[in-house]
């Protein structure tokens, strides 16, 4: 499947340039403006891996179009820029961009220039669902621990035969361990009930 991308420049013979290159090198281009606010608005339509924004552009400059693209995880974000603008990379970094190139580029810079700005957002993206996914597991545990706790309490079981009651209820009832644990905890289950 083919990387497809969202195409933001106010000028238009650098725009079909980019579109025409990009479709060389086996890129789908599924959106293309002069805007920064019609940017923000095609990356959300089309869902595209990566956008590529010019930093001056009518509506929304690439540097806020970006920082709305990236701050919702939309997209990897490719901010041009020309070559008097270099004080504003830092700036397009800090509103997450993930790579850039200084205009008037050669064609052989885009496809590195997009491939890093696509494997830094894959990273990014991975970590950020890794980090949610540890804290539900951490979240399950507190509640595990305090549901078998219950059940060694008021039920004079062992830890290892309370863990086991609730495995089981999960896996019998189709439910996870953290929703049979709060009803342990609510009271809504025991083991004389189940």
């Amino acid at each position: 499947m083919s990387t497809r991308v969202v195409i933001a420049e106010d000028e238009a013979i650098i725009r079909l340039d980019l579109k025409e290159t990009l479709e060389e090198e086996g890129y789908e281009v599924v959106g293309e403006t002069g805007r920064g606010d019609e940017a923000v608005d095609l990356v959300k339509e089309h869902e595209p891996d990566i956008a590529i924004l010019d930093i001056k552009m009518p509506g929304l400059d690439g540097l806020s179009a970006a920082r709305e693209i990236a701050g919702e995880r939309r997209a990897a974000v490719l901010i041009l820029t020309a070559f008097s603008q270099r004080d504003l990379i830092e700036k397009a970094r800090d509103a997450g961009a993930l790579a850039y190139l200084v205009k008037p580029f050669q064609r052989s810079e885009l496809v590195p220039a997009l491939e890093v700005a696509l494997g830094r957002f894959r990273e990014m993206r991975a970590l950020h669902e890794q980090a949610e996914s540890l804290e539900e597991q951490l979240e399950t545990r507190k509640v595990v621990d305090r549901a078998k706790g219950q059940l060694m309490d008021g039920h004079k079981m062992n830890e290892s035969d309370a863990f086991a009651f609730i495995q089981k209820t999960a896996m019998h009832r189709r439910h996870t361990m953290k929703r049979v644990a709060q009803d342990i905890i609510d009271g809504e289950l025991t083991p004389e009930a189940s």
